[in-house]
């Protein structure tokens, strides 16, 4: 008996879809099998813009892919940045309501700071709110102690979980950045870190405030403005740390979600001129130019 090519084709292209939609492991005939060889990613179809900063890393936040890199693994200072670290440990230290009393000795630190009172008493979460959207030093002091014992001791947690994180480049002193020497990171372990961190709702939350009142013990009031400007010029932003000093340029840490899909990107050695240009012109390349899609599945013969 004939068959036309018609049918024969149509019925061909149905097995194929049916195959499509199977479970991944399926064997679906003898000698057939489905096999999973890709997760499905998307890249940026056009090539990356140039950027003034020194050291710079963007990859997807769903699987760590990287999309473009420069100078990803040089040391260097991160000022600020590192901030992440210490609102991961804090948040992984226990209950965000347990109360922090201010201590003199957390108050002697510059420059961005609350002006906390010695003796006055807060929960750890209105703090960690406090350093991730104004970087206040002083508030990242008390948490440090309050958690570890003492700045020292709370540096060496930062170190020990950066290396549980895969960060083999990273060394840290202090909870906020401020400069000292044998203190320092990469791009791309930043990368790591800032990953790591987005998955947690007690941070992503907090750096997609632009601004909020913190609310001190004697009343007064304190208007805390985001030092992330990207949350204002660019409408898919979604956080997360910036950081300067002498040492380590303007820096900044910032994501992105658009279409389902979030991106990382982290700038570090830039100028105040070209921070948010860079940021934005990488967010906007890696998640607004079209994308190349890799397939999830193929078939292959089973020996």
């Amino acid at each position: 008996m004939n068959i036309a090519p018609g049918p024969l084709l149509a019925c061909l292209a149905l097995s194929f879809i049916a195959l499509a939609c199977a479970p991944p492991n399926l064997t679906t005939t003898p000698g057939l099998a489905l096999t999973r060889i890709h997760p499905s990613v998307a890249s940026p179809h056009s090539s990356p813009p140039s950027v003034v900063a020194k050291r710079v890393i963007v990859i997807d936040a769903s699987n760590g892919r990287v999309l473009m890199e420069k100078n990803a693994d040089e040391k260097c200072a991160v000022a600020s940045i590192q901030k992440l670290m210490t609102a991961l440990l804090v948040s992984e230290a226990g209950s965000l309501h347990d109360p922090v009393v201010i201590q003199a000795s957390d108050t002697k630190v510059e420059p961005t700071k609350l002006y906390l009172k010695t003796g006055h008493k807060y929960t750890r979460g209105q703090l960690l709110k406090a350093i991730l959207v104004r970087s206040a030093n002083d508030a990242s002091v008390a948490l440090a102690r309050d958690v570890a014992g003492s700045v020292s001791r709370f540096g060496q947690q930062m170190t020990l979980r950066a290396r549980s994180l895969g960060m083999a480049n990273s060394a840290f002193l202090n909870p906020h950045g401020l400069t000292q020497k044998g203190q320092h990171s990469t791009a791309r372990d930043i990368a790591k870190l800032a990953r790591h961190a987005y998955r947690q709702p007690s941070i992503r939350g907090p750096l997609t405030i632009r601004s909020y009142d913190f609310i001190h013990n004697n009343g007064k009031v304190s208007k805390l403005t985001n030092t992330n400007r990207l949350l204002k010029r660019l409408p898919f932003a979604t956080g997360m740390k910036t950081g300067t000093t002498r040492a380590s340029g303007k820096c900044l840490v910032a994501s992105g979600s658009l279409h389902g899909r979030t991106v990382i990107a982290v700038v570090l050695g830039s100028s105040p001129a070209a921070i948010w240009n860079d940021s934005e012109a990488l967010l906007r390349w890696a998640l607004e130019s079209p994308q190349l899609i890799r397939p999830v599945m193929a078939f292959r013969a089973r020996s």
